[in-house]
């Protein structure tokens, strides 16, 4: 199988007004349909996915570093909403006009804080992080997590130092731990293991404070209601994913509490669908929101 990790096409940087830098990485035709990728825990933005089905597909994808990750310089103290600001900002210094957001794992918050801003035309959120404090999933986490997302509401900035001891090592070492027999087999292919490596590397080049301040935000309040985002989502989940920070429930109660949202999951699949499925969701994604 073609999990296509290919090396992006094009780097580059965008200025921001406050001075800050956005890092991002580019597959697929220049003209193509603008795409925004946002990564999940820890990744940098060397890391996409549908390498090999862009061009076909017609998909310009455009990975981003949140602040603090790769490229993207650190943003102390910022917010889901402060992500959604930045990237209205990137949108227009690309000049890309209209566009739809994929986000994979943690990526999930800060693609559905873009959704409820109403930025872009449609959201694919791929084994997303849950909003994990919420009644309907809260009760499924496993102890070790409902500690940590009750201490992101009660002790945000000592949830924070603790995450800020994590590494890049430390952190694939964990992803393979926790993960099930399908994606153990996705994240150790030949054709997969080293980019991965390298998009973590990335991700912790400037040390772990925003790994750190993602995972924070992600478990803790967010500060928009997805009983009020307005715009097309679709979220998709195997059936065989064994991460604990997730979706305890696949998103059944997330996809309840987002108006017109489409649920699909894959009871085959894994947690690594984003690279096993990415045709089938890039162009289920390109037929939303027209």
């Amino acid at each position: 199988m073609d999990l296509g990790a290919t090396p992006p096409d094009h780097l580059g940087t965008v200025r921001l007004a406050d001075g800050r830098r956005l890092g991002w990485a580019q597959w697929g035709p220049p003209d193509g349909r603008p795409v925004l990728f946002f990564s999940g825990a820890g990744m940098g933005r060397s890391l996409g996915f549908g390498g090999h089905v862009t061009a076909a597909l017609g998909v310009r994808l455009i990975a981003v570093d949140r602040p603090g990750l790769g490229a993207s310089d650190p943003a102390p103290g910022r917010t889901l909403t402060d992500w959604a600001a930045d990237v209205r900002a990137l949108a227009a210094a690309l000049d890309l006009g209209r566009f739809r957001v994929a986000a994979f794992s943690q990526g999930a918050p800060f693609a559905l804080a873009c959704a409820a801003d109403g930025t872009p035309e449609a959201v694919a959120v791929v084994s997303g992080q849950d909003d994990l404090r919420h009644p309907g999933v809260a009760g499924l986490l496993p102890p070790d997590v409902a500690r940590m997302v009750a201490a992101a509401g009660d002790d945000p900035a000592g949830l924070e130092a603790s995450f800020g001891a994590m590494t890049a090592d430390a952190l694939h070492r964990l992803v393979l731990d926790l993960s099930a027999d399908a994606d153990t087999a996705v994240y150790t292919a030949a054709d997969f293991a080293g980019a991965y490596a390298r998009c973590l590397a990335e991700g912790f080049s400037q040390g772990a404070a925003g790994y750190a301040r993602d995972a924070v935000l992600a478990m803790g309040p967010w500060p928009f209601a997805p009983e009020r985002i307005g715009v097309p989502v679709a979220l998709w989940y195997g059936g065989r994913d064994t991460s604990p920070v997730h979706s305890p429930d696949h998103g059944a109660t997330l996809a309840g509490r987002i108006p017109g949202a489409r649920r699909h999951l894959l009871p085959e699949a894994g947690g690594a669908l984003l690279w096993t499925h990415a045709e089938a969701i890039l162009a289920a994604l390109l037929a939303e929101g027209r």
